[in-house]
């Protein structure tokens, strides 16, 4: 970490002459008269003292994510709902470099514990490879199995409610308030499914928050810098002038790196790196403006713009195309000789054969996506992502019913079920869904900057699927949503709080903030049974379906 995002991190100093700031505002300081804040001290809005602190308490909280998830998360040991595609495709990427096709009794026979039954074929697969390698890493580790393929889901599930919690934190600057975004998410109930699921989800959702974190942190890199500018120059603000230009920003580059890795994983991605990119370039123009350069801010369009472009869009596809590079350094992918069947091909001239033929599997591919085939389909568990904020359409994942009494432990005289739902906590879902409209209306009507990122955070995860409805889409895409709308809500948890010396008023705040969580937790556990193959009578599974439509 830089230095001056150290700096940052620090707590409030002394005003000092060196820092650009008159001598007599230092000593007016020292009065009991409150003075207006200088242009460096508004820039550099200090982090809570409590570095080690809060990390030690962000990682306690992940522990504990990851000890609620770990429990069973081999069970059942089948291969279950599309775990029938990723769990095969890691393990071929594995063997091969590329997804291989399987025979239709691969399933029975994996579970029987013999997975080498691959079939020499290139298979077609509709998503890129990150989710996949990463699910290939628990299955290095531990084999062909249910927690093999489950493990890295676990991970970064757990990693997930790690880098929340510190988002949070730097933009509330408050540990108080992004631990408890992050405790808020270890007691989601969607996420616990997809954080105990080998799908491609959970890894798109923590690729992309890590980038809106860095994303963040950068915002912070970038006042600072500022800061440091006017101090030196020994300028109360820029005067009109522009400042510096920074064409090297490590938080951004990191930021392009993540939504390249993110992208890697779901092509979805690029519609939350498009709003973010334009977000944290309104953070630029904002902070110049901040610093004095009046109408001159506005040329940060272009100025910071173009880096801004290289950093974010440039770099993350170039890190995109490196996902590929096991698909391009190996022969039996599929397409992966399309450039050697059609040399005369203007982007096997332009691009090369390997480069070539991964575009033209990519035209595939978004073929597949937007073809007849898939816009004619139809499914059990389709949910229109005009309920999924309201929880109308729960995912079932799993399930075994009419369990007769006296087998598998049902004892009766009802039968007996295990399921497993990707169900959101309502109380949580809910709760977000009123905190994101108060959130709407003090990033737009009060202008507070921080409840802009939960509101582009969901909006950009969520509006996009509306194109697609004529195809099945499924409530567990909202996995990339929950993180955001956890932050809203802490957000808004943090305004009910108040500030340290409103007395009463903070005492009422963090009752009624200590009742929500609660409640939240108490409605977690309710669900615990349905969340995990939970073997339940069939009217205390009934109990649990509030509605019609999560059946």
């Amino acid at each position: 970490m830089s230095r001056e995002v150290l700096e940052v991190d620090a707590p409030a100093r002394r005003l000092d002459p060196a820092d650009g700031i008159d001598p007599a505002t230092s000593r007016a300081a020292l009065t009991d008269t409150p003075q207006p804040a200088s242009t460096t001290e508004r820039l550099t809005v200090p982090m809570p003292a409590d570095r080690i602190g809060s990390w030690l308490l962000a990682l306690a909280i992940s522990a504990v994510a990851f000890g609620l998830r770990f429990v069973n998360l081999g069970r059942p040991a089948g291969l279950v709902f599309d775990e029938t595609y990723y769990a095969k495709d890691a393990w071929s990427l594995l063997a091969s470099g590329y997804e291989r096709n399987w025979p239709k009794s691969a399933n029975d026979s994996i579970v029987a514990g013999n997975p080498n039954v691959m079939e020499n074929s290139a298979s077609f697969i509709v998503h890129p490879q990150v989710g996949k390698w990463l699910i290939a890493v628990g299955e290095h580790l531990f084999g062909m199995n249910s927690f093999g393929w489950r493990f890295m889901p676990l991970v970064f599930g757990t990693l997930l409610v790690l880098v929340t919690i510190r988002l949070v934190r730097r933009v509330s600057r408050s540990t108080l308030i992004g631990c408890t975004a992050g405790l808020l998410l270890t007691l989601d109930g969607l996420h616990f499914v997809m954080s105990r699921t080998a799908l491609l989800d959970i890894f798109l959702a923590f690729f992309l928050v890590a980038a809106v974190t860095c994303l963040a942190a950068d915002r912070d890199w970038f006042r600072v810098r500022l800061a440091r500018h006017l101090s030196r120059s020994g300028r109360p603000d820029l005067g009109g002038a522009f400042g510096p230009a920074l064409w090297f920003r490590p938080w951004r580059i990191a930021a392009g790196i993540c939504f390249g890795l993110a992208g890697g994983t779901k092509w979805n991605a690029i519609y939350v790196l498009a709003a973010f990119a334009l977000l944290s370039l309104a953070w630029d123009v904002g902070a110049r403006r901040l610093a004095g350069a009046g109408r001159r801010a506005y040329l940060g369009i272009l100025r910071d713009g173009l880096p801004a472009f290289v950093s974010l869009v440039v770099l993350s596809v170039g890190v995109y195309i490196g996902t590929w590079a096991s698909w391009l350094a190996t022969s039996g992918g599929y397409d992966r000789d399309w450039g050697a069947r059609n040399p005369d091909a203007t982007t096997v001239h332009l691009l090369g054969k390997p480069l070539a033929s991964l575009l033209h599997y990519h035209k595939d591919i978004y073929g597949f996506h937007t073809g007849d085939f898939i816009n004619h389909a139809t499914h059990t568990y389709a949910a229109n992502p005009a309920g999924w904020l309201i929880l109308a359409r729960p995912i079932g994942i799993d399930a075994v019913n009419d369990i007769l009494p006296g087998t598998d432990g049902c004892a009766g005289p009802d039968n007996c079920l295990r399921v497993i739902s990707g169900i959101g906590t309502p109380a949580l879902w809910w709760g977000a869904l009123l905190c994101l409209v108060i959130a709407a209306v003090l990033w737009v009507g009060a202008r507070d900057w921080r409840f802009g990122i939960p509101i582009v955070g969901v909006l950009s995860n969520w509006l996009p699927w509306f194109q697609y409805m004529s195809r099945p889409l499924f409530f567990f895409y909202a996995i990339t949503i929950i993180p955001f709308s956890v932050m809203a809500v802490s957000l808004c948890l943090g305004r009910l709080l108040g500030g340290a010396k409103d007395g009463d008023r903070r005492m009422i705040g963090a009752i009624a903030a200590g009742a929500f969580v609660a409640l939240v937790g108490a409605n977690f556990a309710y669900l615990y049974p349905v969340l995990t193959d939970g073997l339940l009578p069939y009217p205390k599974w009934l109990a649990r379906m509030w509605f019609k439509s999560w059946i």
